[in-house]
């Protein structure tokens, strides 16, 4: 039987059963290679103290820090009602600052024989506040003693390691089992290229591991985080140029439009100028068309930027090239309004894939098209595919695209089911990513006779290297310009609590925006109806890409406000008088639908709402949105609701309602929301807040992140340098047969798991 490699060696016979237990259950360690690539947080002198002014809220932290008094009470309680029972307290500082620790009962006696005044030590709990002051309650700590065969300078210079750790697992317990690994850091598989490591000066694979947990100076630590970034940095881009290389060799149809056809008459229709961004990124979508291999382009911009409108010109580029186009939106509110905006933008040259709720067009007698009144002579069917439609309508949409009647097909996760067959599906416009799986995405394209064309289409902006390193298998186009007419946004943080009367002016410039002839938006977090869970809402509306969720300043708040509650007391009070609605996910899709047209035709002045405006919803009379507890939603997620305001020739409004306190986090970043409409600075900042393992979508998932010391923000060159090197390698050697230690590296990179979360980005 073969020996099992050192690094793949099962922490439970190194470290023991137990020890090995919590590693795997709560920092997702279960070998020693895993173990060696958990790397430290931070280091910590001896010598020096923690800032115990930064210390986050609630959350587990390692301090170094010198003990400055400690003090035994005895109280009277329900154990112990004769004023027996024992509560230690003990100050420690960092020269400036002061944290509280408290012990009680019998866990006293131990630390207050060793927590003396003037003692250094490590100390590792949770923050709290009590009595306005911060406190660790029953930390665990490790005394830092000097050892004999030290000298003074020796001891105070020597670099501890601070481990992201768990309660179960201190940071010293961690740097003690490595201690115990660390000798099989020379048996490590080194991924790089030696050419590469060279070339770049580089630190062989076992030197930084050992220089990252055994660091003699901070030297020793900037070496080894430079080569192990790149490490990172090159798997994943190898991983990338791959799929990329592999895309290449795919065959596809080359969709050039005709001169004289449908996107030339559409483009002679429109009544306004396209922008210079729309027009170069529309060349290198039609550049990416017109090659005999698929295309893959992610369209990302600001919201408002005409994203629609360039999706729209490649179909219609596509169908006049005889082909068919399929737009995939994630939700039926979406996909109707995709539906009713692209067949309004074509007019006459979209004939009706809807005809019982859709008129014909004005004297539209003429030719019939497929069995429908159409328009133009080159005019194409638009059909909508979603789950609610009824049956008739539904087989009238599936005979339309196996046949070819239908040029476009806007639709949910119904157009992915198997009996949806096309005539010759020669583009697929995936709208919003994020909010599909791998699986659903190849569905689709699946469906194609030869592989389809691929546009990914994106409202939130992204920063170029996260773009590089999450998207990097797609060519990426950006639209960063706004169309002529759109209004600037005005946006204010309102702070119900501080300042109720600040609440009451929103809603009175509600009603004046409503008197000037315009409508409203209000956002809520939560439905409110019998099914809705406060507890559920209250996690989930904390939201992806907050750092206050439910267990930081969330903890112990009331549930987030309801669309229902909202709308009742708004129409039976401050909005007395107007017309308000609701509009929310549970809603039949009928309803929802209808609520929106009377939305859209301004028969409704008020629209209470879930986040289900975020995204497509447009409606250039509306010019205000209230966003209630608005601490409870991301930054992008703000950024995007916000977008559904401004629309129109009229300047837009959009108040940031909030409870919390202005010190908060959760305030700066209601602030920095409120100080500018760009959202690529706004994603910057979003992302600078959140843990990596966001960047990647690897947090939803519950598995650790790819990414343990490259920092996608803050590392682009090494990204970008990276990319270059990738595509090189795998250039030469496609199938990295030369190259064995990267192949391993990549595949236990890439299992089935992250490979998805990888492609869905």
């Amino acid at each position: 039987m073969d020996l099992v490699p050192a690094l793949e060696e099962p922490l439970k016979k190194v470290l023991g059963p137990a020890t090995a237990k919590v590693m795997a259950e709560h920092l997702g360690l279960h070998t020693v290679g895993d173990l060696l690539h958990h790397y430290p947080r931070r280091y910590e002198e001896r010598g020096q103290l923690t800032h115990l002014a930064d210390l986050p809220m609630d959350e587990h932290v390692t301090v170094v820090a010198q003990v400055a008094d400690a003090r035994l009470h005895s109280f009277a309680s329900s154990r112990a009602p004769r004023g027996r029972g024992q509560r230690l307290e003990v100050t420690i500082t960092d020269g400036h600052g002061r944290l509280q620790l408290v012990f009680f009962g019998n866990g006293v006696h131990k630390p207050h024989k060793e927590l003396l005044p003037g003692t250094r030590a490590m100390f590792a709990g949770k923050v709290s506040v009590f009595n306005r002051r911060l406190q660790l309650a029953h930390p665990a700590y490790e005394l830092l003693r000097g050892d004999t065969d030290e000298t003074v300078e020796t001891w105070a210079g020597a670099l501890i390691p601070i481990y992201p750790a768990t309660a179960k697992l201190e940071s010293w317990k961690i740097g003690k089992a490595l201690q115990t690994v660390l000798p099989s850091a020379q048996e490590a598989v080194d991924p790089l290229p030696a050419s590469l490591r060279e070339g770049r000066g580089l630190l062989p694979l076992p030197e930084a591991l050992l220089k990252i947990h055994r660091p003699h100076t901070p030297a020793d630590i900037e070496d080894a985080r430079s080569r192990l970034k790149w490490d990172e940095a090159f798997v994943l881009q190898v991983a990338l140029a791959r799929r990329r290389h592999a895309d290449a060799q795919l065959p596809a149809v080359a969709r050039r439009p005709k001169p004289d056809g449908l996107l030339a008459a559409f483009d002679d229709r429109l009544p306004f100028t396209l922008t210079e961004g729309q027009q170069k990124v529309s060349g290198e979508i039609f550049r990416d068309l017109a090659t005999e291999h698929p295309m893959h382009r992610l369209l990302q911009g600001e919201v408002g930027s005409g994203k629609t409108m360039v999706a729209l010109r490649a179909m219609l580029a596509v169908v006049d090239a005889g082909g068919q186009a399929a737009m995939l939106a994630p939700t039926e509110v979406l996909a109707q309004q995709h539906h009713r905006s692209i067949t309004e933008m074509m007019g006459e040259l979209a004939s009706w894939g809807l005809w019982r709720e859709a008129p014909p067009q004005k004297g539209g007698g003429g030719r019939r098209e497929g069995g429908m009144l159409g328009g133009a002579e080159d005019a194409t069917k638009v059909v909508l595919l979603t789950g609610s439609m009824g049956a008739p309508a539904r087989r009238q949409a599936l005979l339309d695209l196996v046949t070819g009647e239908a040029g476009i097909v806007i639709g949910t996760h119904a157009l992915i089911e198997d009996k949806v067959q096309f005539h010759d599906l020669g583009l697929v416009v995936v709208d919003e990513q994020h909010r599909f799986g791998v699986e659903q995405r190849d569905a689709l394209r699946g469906k194609g006779k030869q592989p389809p064309h691929l546009l990914v289409m994106t409202a939130t902006p992204i920063p170029r290297t996260v773009a590089m390193t999450v998207f990097g298998d797609l060519e990426t186009s950006v639209l960063d310009q706004l169309p002529a007419g759109r209004s600037p946004i005005a946006s204010h943080v309102v702070p119900a609590a501080d300042k109720p009367h600040f609440l009451a002016r929103a809603w009175e410039r509600v009603r004046e925006e409503v008197e000037k002839g315009h409508q409203a938006y209000v956002v809520c977090p939560r439905i409110g109806d019998e099914d809705d869970d406060p507890k559920a809402a209250r996690k989930k509306a904390s939201g992806p890409g907050t750092r206050d969720g439910a267990g930081g300043e969330d903890a112990d708040r009331r549930p987030p406000l309801a669309v229902l509650e909202v709308a009742d007391q708004l129409a039976a009070g401050p909005l007395k008088g107007l017309r308000v609605e609701v509009l929310h996910g549970r809603m039949q899709p009928d309803d929802k639908d209808a609520v929106m047209r009377r939305f859209a035709a301004g028969d409704t002045d008020v629209l209470v709402a879930t986040t289900v405006i975020e995204v497509g919803v447009n409606v250039p009379n509306a010019t205000a949105m209230v966003i209630m507890d608005a601490d409870r939603f991301g930054v992008s997620q703000l950024h995007q609701l916000r977008g559904r305001v401004g629309r129109g020739a009229a300047p837009g409004l959009c108040l940031l309602v909030t409870d919390m306190p202005e010190a908060s986090p959760a305030r700066q970043r209601l602030n920095a929301v409120a100080s500018t409409l760009d959202g690529f600075e706004l994603s910057r900042i979003d992302l600078e807040q959140r843990r990596e393992g966001d960047v990647l979508g690897q947090a939803q998932s519950g598995t650790r992140s790819s990414l343990r010391m490259l920092a996608v923000i803050d590392d682009e060159e090494v990204i970008a340098a990276a990319r270059e090197e990738a595509a090189a390698v795998v250039a030469a050697d496609p199938d990295l047969t030369e190259l064995p230690a990267l192949r391993t590296a990549l595949d236990a990179l890439l299992d089935a798991e992250r490979e998805q979360y990888l492609e869905k980005g």
